[in-house]
């Protein structure tokens, strides 16, 4: 790819635009942490630097009327308003994966996921079958094309968990339940239901069959592992239609992220997706190594959307200590890694926040507004935040909608 060049038509040169998202990371306060959030409790020595002398506030990412999803709330992080283009996830999802959808066609995001039967009912046990292996999802996907694929349904593998299935010509006026909003209960009440939805019923108990003893599955077995046995239809929608961050901001950018949602927005922009070496998506996930390709992208890219997802499973997962451990990772690494090495551009704004909450109790997402920081670097005495958090957020008094906070970080 030739260089980009990151200046205007009078030669002059673009400030150096880069968000920080930490997905998940806004949560409520526990008595088990002393009446403090995971923001709270975390140490994050460098996002509360650039709260107390930065621009913070609260954004509502997710707007009234739409799902608290990663789709909704980045698209809004990203400048976009969902209210005029939000289609679905997995349409976003099949774009990263390099899945060309017609008009007519309709993208789901299918999940390879752990059911657990106790007398006559079943129960959602895992939405992430264990968080299994990508290689071991691919082969589970890989079957599910051969045995149930056809001109109308195709199976696409994807990233651990998380794959992709498109009906040719297929119908999307069905209702669909994400699974882990339903992590440990019943799924009965929770099945598609509408129009269509007895195909996808009828897909999913086929695929039940098909993984019932794949080898895969009985070595899982065998190490005491979550089994993949059944999928989860979700996210359902035709392809969406977002202007470029050339014609919208007059920027060249980078995405950089695990999840295939986050590269299709930024693909849809005209963003170029930048992969990451050790990018899990996860706790484990290479935190610097996000960090220091970012930098490297602001070399040839006036903007880089830089997209963490390890506090979102975390707290999907229920897991407090892993929330706050990523909470931190993510301050030490990313933030304060980009803080230091963004200044030798010497022009630059900061945009960090979450996409949305997603309480560690409740393991789900919420449509609570988020906290946000902009931060142009310096020492200013910023608007009154001491340090980076909801309560500091809300007692600022700035609140904003979500796709303005693209205007807001651009504005010198």
């Amino acid at each position: 790819m030739p260089p980009v060049h990151t200046s205007d038509a009078t030669g002059k040169a673009h400030m150096k635009v880069i968000i920080l998202l930490g997905d998940g990371m806004s949560d409520v306060t526990y008595s088990e942490l002393g009446n403090k959030s995971p923001l709270q409790a975390a140490a994050t020595p460098n996002m509360d630097h650039m709260a107390r002398h930065g621009q913070v506030g609260l954004a509502q990412t997710v707007p009234d009327g739409l799902p608290p999803g990663s789709d909704v709330a980045n698209l809004s992080v990203f400048g976009f308003d969902p209210r005029t283009c939000y289609t679905g996830r997995s349409p976003l999802e099949a774009i990263s994966m390099g899945v060309a959808l017609g008009p007519d066609d309709v993208a789901f995001r299918m999940n390879l996921v752990t059911l657990r039967q106790m007398s006559t009912t079943v129960f959602m046990e895992d939405f992430s079958a264990g968080h299994i292996t990508t290689a071991e999802g691919r082969m589970l996907v890989e079957t599910l094309q051969e045995k149930l694929g056809s001109d109308e349904f195709e199976f696409h593998p994807g990233v651990s968990y998380r794959h992709l299935m498109v009906w040719r010509g297929g119908r999307d006026g069905m209702q669909v339940t994400p699974p882990h909003d339903i992590s440990g209960k019943p799924i009965l009440n929770y099945l598609p239901t509408g129009d269509g939805a007895d195909r996808l019923n009828e897909i999913m108990n086929h695929a039940q069959m098909a993984l019932h003893d794949h080898p895969v599955n009985k070595q899982r077995q065998q190490e005491g592992k979550c089994q993949a046995n059944s999928v989860w239809f979700w996210g359902h929608g035709k392809t969406p239609r977002v202007d470029s961050y050339r014609d919208k901001f007059g920027l060249s950018g980078a995405v950089i992220s695990a999840v295939d949602l986050i590269k299709g927005i930024g693909l849809c922009a005209g963003l170029d997706s930048i992969n990451v070496a050790g990018a899990t998506g996860y706790i484990d996930t290479n935190y610097l190594g996000k960090a220091q390709a970012a930098l490297a992208a602001l070399e040839t890219h006036d903007f880089v959307y830089v997209h963490v997802e390890a506090p979102d499973e975390a707290a999907h997962a229920g897991n407090m200590e892993h929330k706050i451990q990523a909470i931190e990772d993510f301050d030490r690494q990313v933030v304060g890694t980009v803080m230091e090495g963004i200044k030798k551009f010497g022009d630059y704004a900061i945009l960090c926040t979450p996409d949305h909450p997603t309480p560690v109790n409740l393991m789900t997402h919420t449509s609570d507004p988020v906290p946000f920081i902009i931060y142009r670097g310096g020492e200013g005495e910023g608007n009154g935040a001491a340090s980076y958090d909801e309560q500091q957020a809300n007692s600022t008094g700035l609140v904003v909608e979500g796709h303005r906070l693209m205007e807001m970080l651009l504005k010198k």
